[in-house]
């Protein structure tokens, strides 16, 4: 039985239910990420004991699972997407948003699929879009592909904010702390191609980059799928 078909019980004496304990839950992740989520400081937040919250969720787990299904209520899109291409976009593009409003969802990407209510209507919008374009093989390989590279997108992003918390240095900071150490690598010559990299690249902010190389993907699944590309 899964934490979706377990009945809750009742409330007394503290008004409790799931949803105020993954609404507390998720505002303590907010805060301080997931290390700082513990049914007691769930329970502390909601003036209940930890004790009660077992009649609702059986493991921390399963509260993250919870946690994760109700921001994907953020992720899933109002309206049906138009094609296969605007599914896939739209699904990457609202993950990133939904992440930066709430880190902690970068460290629960990916692995198994979520089964919750929210976690299943959004696969299932996705999965429309492409309904009848190629077989269902090709079609979950094009989802799998695409969710591959966003995850790996937004927790790349999420590393990086983190370690501009952690060491007080904007990307630009560290880019002047480590400049001399750089410069001294490049100037043997042992690097060509990563000195072309660093001196000839074009910088660019994280959200261009992200869609840029989502475009490049969905790119791809179109010539898989044969295709136009948008």
């Amino acid at each position: 039985m899964t934490v979706w078909d377990r009945p809750e019980p009742p409330t007394r004496p503290v008004p409790l239910d799931r949803e105020r304990i993954v609404a507390a839950a998720i505002a303590l992740a907010d805060e301080g990420g997931l290390e700082v989520v513990s049914v007691r400081k769930v329970a502390a937040r909601l003036n209940a004991g930890p004790m009660r919250l077992y009649g609702y969720i059986s493991t921390k787990e399963e509260l993250f699972d919870l946690m994760v299904d109700e921001v994907q209520a953020e992720i899933l899109p109002e309206e049906q997407p138009g094609d296969w291409r605007e599914a896939l976009h739209t699904l990457a593009h609202r993950t990133r948003r939904a992440a930066l409003r709430h880190e902690w969802l970068a460290d629960l990407l990916g692995g198994r699929p979520t089964l919750g209510p929210n976690g299943l209507a959004v696969a299932e919008s996705t999965l429309a879009a492409l309904d009848g374009l190629t077989d269902i093989d090709t079609v979950m390989r094009a989802v799998e592909t695409v969710s591959a590279y966003y995850t790996g997108a937004i927790r790349r992003e999420i590393a990086n904010l983190r370690a501009e918390r952690a060491t007080g240095l904007s990307k630009r900071d560290w880019q002047r702390a480590s400049g001399p150490y750089i410069t001294r690598m490049l100037a043997t010559g042992r690097f060509p191609a990563l000195s072309k990299a660093v001196h000839d690249g074009t910088e660019v902010d994280a959200e261009t980059s992200f869609a840029t190389g989502l475009d490049w993907v969905l790119d791809a699944v179109a010539a898989r799928l044969d295709l136009p590309p948008a």
